[in-house]
């Protein structure tokens, strides 16, 4: 019997096929190549990407920050760094790391040549010195914010850097935020007019026997207390949005004086900045009020108010002019910053340019926590600042 498939092979040869089946078979869509289109942003191949020893595996690290460097298109993990190896060697199972340090060995990264940069995400207290010994190993290190316990660890950390020649950046994750920097932008392109003032409130009510708490209420790990772990959020956007900086602080201590949480650190501050310009910014920070993380905007012709505003994955943004009804805006989704920070720092190092968010601006932050501190001390004296 003759093959169907060779049969109609032949009839359609022969033009023996009805006329509706030849037509059918004549249009019928044939695969042709593309040129590559221009202006698609592809992913680095692997071996070009940014190779990060990954220092400190908690809670932030293992719940955002591995899942970002997956996800990133210039950034990859070759090496953990833990007090816990077999945690390591699990994470290391999950993401293909097979690279392993403790603490105690952790200046071998210098021999190791599959680590380009070091990200820290230790407890405030252990930053400078890993991130100092990270420079001085020869590796670029992107700091967890804040940079450090104090303006002098931080001024020793710039310093390593410049005599490395190697970058040190600040892990302010809202600057690569969609909806922040939208608000920013909305802000330069005037409008709400002219900005007048600005307000932010940040906290959550600390728990000090939850582990990832416990180390914050002690001095020589959380640095100083609220405004050095949350409250840096607030401080940190009002120079985001007022860009220029103050002239002087005021501050008041607003926790209660004989919460046993608080013997070592602050539990909660009021305060306020002033500038040149006549525009006033004002917050709280506080581990004694219910989880908070607001904002306001106020210029001449309206405001915009975000509320949450920096959480992982939660932004909400609104703009309101006038007496007009609020306009709600959303420019992206929030979990793409933490994919944005990390191939930021990786273009910056591969281009060899400035970082968005350096250790100076590390430094000028802490400095002013300082001096806000300074001030509360001072029963809510005026301290002056020059940054």
């Amino acid at each position: 019997m003759t093959d169907p498939l060779d049969r109609r092979s032949f009839l359609a040869a022969a033009g023996l096929l009805p006329l509706a089946a030849n037509s059918a078979l004549a249009a019928s869509p044939v695969a042709q190549g593309q040129p590559l289109p221009g202006g698609v942003h592809l992913p680095e191949p692997a071996g070009h990407r940014m190779r990060y020893a990954v220092v400190g595996l908690g809670t932030f690290a293992v719940g955002q920050m591995l899942p970002a460097m997956v996800a990133s298109s210039r950034s990859r993990v070759t090496a953990f760094v833990s007090g816990n190896p077999q945690k390591a060697r699990d994470l290391g199972a999950r993401y293909g790391v097979s690279r392993f340090y403790d603490y105690a060995g952790f200046n071998k990264i210098a021999q190791d040549t599959e680590i380009d940069c070091v990200y820290i995400a230790l407890p405030v207290g252990l930053h400078a010195d890993y991130t100092i010994r990270a420079l001085k190993a020869g590796k670029h290190v992107l700091c967890e914010k804040p940079m450090a316990a104090s303006s002098a660890e931080c001024e020793a950390m710039i310093a390593a850097a410049q005599a490395a020649g190697k970058q040190l950046g600040i892990a302010y994750r809202v600057h690569f935020e969609p909806n922040n920097v939208e608000a920013v932008r909305l802000l330069r392109a005037g409008e709400i007019g002219a900005l007048r003032h600005f307000s932010g409130d940040a906290g959550f009510v600390v728990h000090p026997d939850y582990p990832p708490h416990k180390w914050r209420l002690t001095k020589s790990l959380g640095g100083g207390g609220s405004m050095f772990d949350i409250g840096i959020y607030a401080l940190n956007a009002a120079l985001m949005c007022v860009d220029e900086a103050p002239v002087s602080v005021s501050a008041v201590y607003s926790a209660p004086a004989d919460d046993p949480r608080f013997t070592e650190v602050e539990g909660g501050v009021d305060w306020r900045l002033r500038f040149a310009s006549g525009v006033g910014a004002q917050g709280s920070s506080s581990y004694t009020y219910a989880y908070v993380t607001r904002q306001r905007m106020f210029g001449t012709e309206g405001a915009i108010t975000m509320d949450p505003a920096s959480e992982y994955a939660n932004i909400a943004m609104n703009m309101q002019r006038g007496t007009q009804p609020p306009q709600i805006l959303r420019a992206g989704d929030p979990m793409s910053q933490f994919v944005a920070q990390v191939d930021g720092f990786s273009e910056a190092v591969s281009a060899g340019k400035p970082h968005l968010t350096p250790g100076e601006m590390g430094l000028r932050d802490i400095r002013l926590i300082e001096a806000i501190y300074r001030s509360a001390d001072a029963e809510g004296a005026v301290v002056k600042v020059s940054l």
